[in-house]
Parts: C-alpha cells; structure tokens; sequence
C-alpha cells in the first residue's frame, strides 16, 4: 500500500491561516509553514506529497485577485515539497474544482473550464511535479474537462479524484461506476474518491470502483464528518479509528491511501502502522467490458448482458415535423420523442440531427446538452463529421456511443478515432470504404479490421469498438438481409465484439414494415446482435425484445415475460399526456423539464376557466413537490431538478405576461448569501437559482459575506427570508453570529441555513429555526413560511 499525506487546509489553520485568506499563497508568502507541513506527513510515512495548490488555477485565484499568481504559485509549491523533502518523496501536483458548474447546469463552457485547468497543470508540470492529481470534483463533466486539459499540458501520469455524497453519489447523482468507466476509457492513470465523508462510507465506493477497472484505485477519506463543540469544528475520527479503516481498503484492492479533511500527519502515521503487516493486494483481473454512461447511469453491452435497446426516433429523416422544429431551433419534439423513447424502455437514445440548411454542430449541441439534462440514458451521437462529434462530446455528461465512423476517408477517420480517445467516448464501426459498398459478409469483414486495426493503432481500446454489419434494403436485394446475418455471426467469430445495426433500413420501400422489422430483429438476435436500433414504441419490437431476453437466458423464471404477455391482455389503462386532465398536463410538462409545453398550457389552463391560484398551486408547485419527493429518494438527480425548475420558471413568465396584474407578483423576497470567510458558492448558487426559479424574488449577496450587509439587505429589500450559507467548518462560527445578529435586528425574517457542513443538530444548537438540506428543502420550507404569513 502507498501512502498519500492528509489534509493541508487541517494544517494550515493551525499553523494561523484566517478565514478569507489565500491558502495557495501561503506557497510565497509563508513558505516555512508549508514546508514545515509536508516534512510532518513524510516523517509520518507518506511516499506522495500534494502541493499547496488545491486553489491555484486561474478561476479561484480570482477571488483573491491572484489569477496572474498561477505559474508563481505553482512553482513555489513544487520547490516547498522538494525543499521539505528532497527525493524521498513524489510530488503531487494538486488541482482542485472550480467552485462552478459547467453549461447547462452552470454558466461554464467546457472550453473555458480546460483553459483553466491547463495553465495550471502546465504551471506545476514545468515546475517538476512527478504527477497531477485533480481531486474533490462532484461533476463529472468538470472531471472530464480537467482530465482532458492534463493530458494537453504535459505527459505527467494524473489521479482523478471524485467526491461522494453520504448517498453514494456525486451532487449531481454520478456513481462510482459510471464515474470510473468513463474516467478509465479517457486515460485517467488512478482514479479514485477523496473528501466529502468518512473512510465508512468509502468502503462501498472503492469496492465499486475495482469491480470495473484494473487501474490503481486511491481513496482519501475525512476524518468523518465535522461536529461543532464549543464553538469549535472537530472532526470525530482519532487517528487510531481512521488507520483502522487500511486494512479493509487494502483487503478490496485499494493501491494508495491518504486523508482529506480534518486529517494530520498523525492519521498518516497511524496508517502506517495498521497497514504493517498487511499483504499486498493482488493485481485485479477485471475482464474487459463495453458499456456506455450518461451523468447517472451505466448501460452495458455484450454477450453476456441483455440485448440493449437503443432509440431511433430522434432522427428528421422522412419526419417533416421534426425537421421544421430544428430548422427553427425548436427542440420541443427532440425533446418528446426522447421522452417517450426512454419511457417505452430504450436503454440508450441516437440522436442525429441531419437537416439541410443548419449548423448541425449548433443544432447536435443543443440537442444533446438539452437531452442529457432530461433523459437518464446514455446517447449515441449520430454523425460522420468529425466538427459535429466534437460538439457533442464536449457537453455530453458522461462516455456516448459516437455512430459511426467508416473508412471511406482516411483523414476524416482518423480524425473521429482521435475523438474518441480525447473523449472516452466508445465507437460503432461501419464496414464502409471510398467506392465500395460491400455486399458479402467476407467483404464486411475486411473492411471492418481494417478499421479495427486502425483503431487499436490510435489507443482505443477493443471495449470502446463495437461493430455494425451493415443493413442494407431488402427491396433491393435478396440476399441482403442474409448477408447482414452472416455478418453477425462472423464478427462475432472473428472479433468477439458487440453488434450495433439499424434494424429499420431492412424494410426500407416496402409495406408493412413494423412486421419485417421485428421477424428480421428476431434472427439477428439468433445470430449474437447486442444492441439494435429500433422503435422502442412499436409493439411488434417490445415483443421481440421480451421473447430474445427469455430465449437467451436474461429473464430467470420467465419474470419479464409473464409480466409483459399479461400486460398485452389487459386494456391500455396509462392515457397519453396529452390525454391528461389539463392539470396533470402541466404537471407533466414541469417534471418532465418542458419549458415551452409548460408555458403553452398556461393559456389553455387559463382559457378553460382555471384560476392562476390553482395552476400554480395544484399545477407547477405540485410538480416541483412530487420532483422533491423523487429527489429525497434517489429517484431523480439535480440536472432533472434543475430543469423542472427552468419549467416552471417559463410557465411563471408566462402566467405574468398573459395577466399583468400578475407582472410585479411574487412569493417572497429572499436575500441569500455565503457568510463572511467563505468563498465557496457552488451550492447557494444552485439554491438562489431553484428559489428564483420557483416564482421567488433573490437578492444574491455572493459569497464572503459580512453579517452587517445581511442585515442591511433584508431592511433594504423588505425580504421575507434569509439565506444564510456555509462549506467551510471555519466560518461555521460566523454563521452563528450572522443568525444572532439577524434575529435582533430583523426580527420578521425567516432564517434559512445550509451548506455541506451544516446539519440540523447545528441548526438547532445556534438557534437557527430553519435548517435546508439541499434547495428542493429550501423551497419546500420556504413555500410553507409564506403561506403561514399570507395566512
């Protein structure tokens, strides 16, 4: 087992660093105390020493007025580590989050997010670090951002470090798995979980990292999770209950250790000591998989999974409909078709945005930065431009099928490979070369180890390949569809990969379409094909599906298809939305993240004599509830939270624009702000933008606020509600002088606290009446005190 060292911050505190002040400058200003830091954790054991730079790239500088300091600040803590250590130790080079979220759950580009994260892994790489650790990140679209800008830098090995939540995800509801498969296929060198909880609560997270990968797993673990005593923040763990934990890490397969948060160089030490006599684990042996991830979820695919059912109706060919919303930049019937795909059970969605006329680079960015947000499946980019891929990859949350890439131009091949590389993203490949549209099963073949090769030569590996056999009309040829079949059954020989076919094209020009379509599904599936793409809405395929999944041995006891054969037997009880009641439409509209269908029915509520009292009420405040009941149990992640928010946003707007007496209503004011030492916002960031969202007036104070300004705020504005924010433990005391003061001075403000540090047992002790764990609590109470004042 290798030993990492512990908490810097911990550290830096005792050593007399002030709340609000810089840590990475204390590289420059104070470099006796940081040197005296990094020898106490190699004393302690630690083999890799972090830099003092967790707050040194450009972004966060920013709020020290210190982003022209990076390459300074770099350098100086790489030549701290050396100073304090010399040669017994590797040096870290230490790259934390941005405090921001990246477009469109943010206001971030991926861009800009790479720019930041360059300067500095190209500052501490030029400096003489021996490797590049980006930890405590809880977006993994800001993780794949800094990853990718690491590997531009420099040619330095990088750990990624994601941070868990006490559910097992990230904040925005990524799991260790997905996490790890999309950070292993990108090239990350370790990957791991650092901060945020306990060693207790790792445990779990680490046995799901190296069940996936047979990379190096690091875990970095809290001292637990911080308590207040005396005015005081302690984090719980001895250091003694802390090493107790190595054994178990070592035990799963864990290669490094080390702490975060409230740990000391005594941590270290006593993690030595524990891990003594403990054998080293032996090398994993995690065979290689295919699968595919969105933010949230993992689908796989292979032989030994479940046929996958990937969607096909988000493509405007021959749907005049379609065609028009996009030509017109409306994503409304996007957005439905994926709806309505992943609710008749697609396991992964292509979305191809072929229209004449458009920027499809535009028009596939938009489309896939809005599905992301609302779908929960992985997506498959439909795209032979490599411009257009690179689009989509950029705001896609997770690891995309890209389909697909062909050898009929060299350059332009090579240029998707590289994407797909860049990316992590994995790779259908079609058996198509310059003049050839081969006929044979054997042509296929050739063709498709060709581009194989091609592939291995460019890094990819043989689980990011999977093959298409090339489906060609049946109405042209009539051994079309038998040369597809025998297509299958020899890559499955040859190459031993997953198959990927556009199921409709067989039938293409023919009558009775849906009836060939499932039979020729039905002898493809015989043949080893992994994942079609079909019409998860007809019924014909659903059957098939049903019927491969039982014959292939995926449906133990027949489960599935007695329930599907006694569903087909009963009347169709669910009506469509638009079958609904108008209530439950808008309901619909705003859980399902629907913007324009939530602010159209406002008018048609109106017209049908609905009051505006009840559609808020019975309609968007209802739908923002039942979305906070999903949120509380796991069921749906901040970026559906985020969009139901953005719906019921629009549908307000609306409401106010067709009744202008409604133009100047609002619930409450509110007037919300981090205290004073805290430059974190992340979090009152996401609740301001929840609370404005839901029909509240916000008066953002930003971060480091003064009590004094709190209080002016709330009198100057009249605001009903106070927001009071923390995530450091440091400013923990400031938060309770904050309360005191308000309570004196602005005795009819609601008070509201939150932050990762804060819990209700420290709401309670500081007088705070109304604690929020997150911003659907903070609306749900906030809803409740206006309705309690309106009486």
């Amino acid at each position: 087992m290798i030993l990492f060292d512990g908490g810097m911050g911990t550290m830096l505190q005792r050593f007399g660093l002030e709340a609000g002040s810089c840590p990475d400058y204390y590289n420059i200003s104070h470099p006796d105390v940081v040197q005296q830091i990094h020898k106490a954790y190699a004393d302690a054991g630690s083999e890799f020493i972090t830099t003092n730079t967790f707050g040194a790239s450009p972004m966060k500088l920013s709020d020290y007025d210190l982003s022209d300091q990076v390459e300074a600040i770099a350098s100086a803590a790489v030549r701290n580590v050396r100073a304090a250590c010399g040669d017994r130790v590797k040096v870290a080079g230490d790259m934390g989050p941005t405090g921001k979220f990246i477009k469109p759950i943010g206001d971030l580009s991926f861009d800009e997010t790479c720019e930041n994260y360059f300067r500095l892994a190209k500052a501490l790489a030029d400096a003489g670090a021996d490797c590049l650790i980006i930890e405590t990140i809880i977006d993994i679209q800001e993780m794949k951002a800094a990853l990718i800008a690491a590997k531009a830098a420099c040619r330095l090995p990088v750990i990624c470090q994601m941070s868990y939540s006490e559910d097992g995800r990230t904040i925005p509801g990524t799991d260790p798995i997905t996490a790890t498969i999309l950070l292993d296929a990108m090239g990350a060198d370790v990957i791991g979980a650092n901060c945020s909880v306990g060693p207790d609560k790792l445990l779990d997270a680490a046995r799901q990292m190296v069940s996936v990968t047979n990379k190096p797993v690091i875990i970095q673990p809290n001292a637990g999770m911080p308590v207040l005593e005396n005015g005081e923040t302690r984090y719980p763990l001895e250091p003694e209950e802390f090493a107790s934990y190595g054994p178990k890490f070592a035990e799963i397969g864990v290669s490094y250790l080390g702490g975060c948060c409230g740990t000391t160089p005594d941590h270290i030490r006593a993690l030595k000591e524990a891990l003594q006599d403990v054998p080293v684990a032996k090398p994993r042996a995690v065979k290689p998989f295919t699968a595919l991830t969105s933010r949230t979820r993992t689908v796989y695919i292979g032989d030994a999974y479940a046929p996958v059912k990937i969607g096909e109706r988000i493509n405007p060919t021959g749907r005049r409909k379609m065609r028009e919303d996009i030509q017109r930049g409306s994503f409304v019937s996007v957005k439905k078709e994926g709806l309505a795909e992943v609710a008749a059970g697609a396991d992964v969605l292509d979305v191809n945005m072929g229209v004449p006329g458009i920027d499809q680079r535009d028009a596939m960015e938009t489309a896939i930065s809005q599905l992301s947000m609302l779908c929960p499946v992985p997506l498959s980019i439909d795209s032979t431009d490599p411009e257009v891929i690179e689009r989509a990859l950029k705001v896609y949350p997770g690891r995309p099928l890209i389909n697909s890439v062909n050898a009929a131009d060299e350059e332009i091949m090579e240029k998707v490979l590289r994407l797909a590389k860049k990316y992590g993203a994995a790779l259908l490949c079609l058996p198509l070369e310059k003049g050839n549209l081969p006929k044979t099963a054997e042509e296929r073949i050739r063709i498709a180890r060709r581009i194989i090769d091609k592939a291995l030569a460019a890094g990819l590996r043989k689980e990011d390949l999977l093959l298409d056999p090339l489906v060609l009309t049946i109405g042209s040829s009539d051994t079309g569809a038998r040369e597809t079949l025998r297509t299958i059954s020899l890559y499955k020989k040859e190459f031993g990969l997953p198959c990927v076919m556009g199921t409709s094209n067989v039938s293409f020009g023919l009558p009775a379409r849906p009836r060939i379509n499932a039979a020729f599904l039905t002898m493809a599936f015989a043949c080893g094909m992994n994942a079609p793409i079909i019409n998860p809405l007809d019924q014909g395929i659903q059957d098939a599906f049903v019927n491969a999944r039982l014959l292939l041995g995926f449906d133990p006891g027949a489960q599935d298809f007695i329930k599907a054969a006694a569903v087909s037997e009963e009347p169709k009880a669910k009506a469509p939305v638009k079958d609904l009641p108008p209530l439950e439409q808008i309901k619909a509209a705003v859980k399902n993240g629907e913007k324009e269908e939530a602010a159209s029915l406002v008018k048609t509520l109106l017209d049908s004599g609905i009051s505006s009292e009840t559609i808020i009420k019975e309609g968007l405040t209802a739908a923002m509830t039942e979305i906070g009941d999903g949120y509380g149990a796991g069921k749906v992640y901040l970026p559906q939270v985020m969009m139901a928010a953005e719906a019921m946003q629009a549908a307000f707007k609306e409401l106010k624009k067709l009744l202008p007496e409604m133009s100047s209503s609002v619930k409450g004011t509110l007037v919300i702000g981090t205290v004073k030492g805290d430059i974190h916002d992340l979090g009152k960031n996401i609740v301001a933008a929840l609370m404005e969202n839901s029909g509240y007036r916000v008066i953002d104070l930003g971060k480091d606020v003064e009590a004094e300004d709190f209080i002016k705020a709330v009198k100057d504005e009249k605001a009903d509600l106070a927001g009071l924010c923390s995530l450091m433990t440091t400013t923990l005391p400031e938060m309770e002088h904050t309360v005191k003061l308000l309570k004196e001075e602005t005795p009819a403000v609601d008070i509201l606290v939150g932050g990762a540090v804060v819990t209700q047992d420290y709401a309670t002790r500081i007088g705070a009446p109304h604690y929020c764990k997150d911003g659907i609590a903070a609306i749900k109470i906030a809803d409740e005190l206006i309705e309690k004042r309106n009486g």
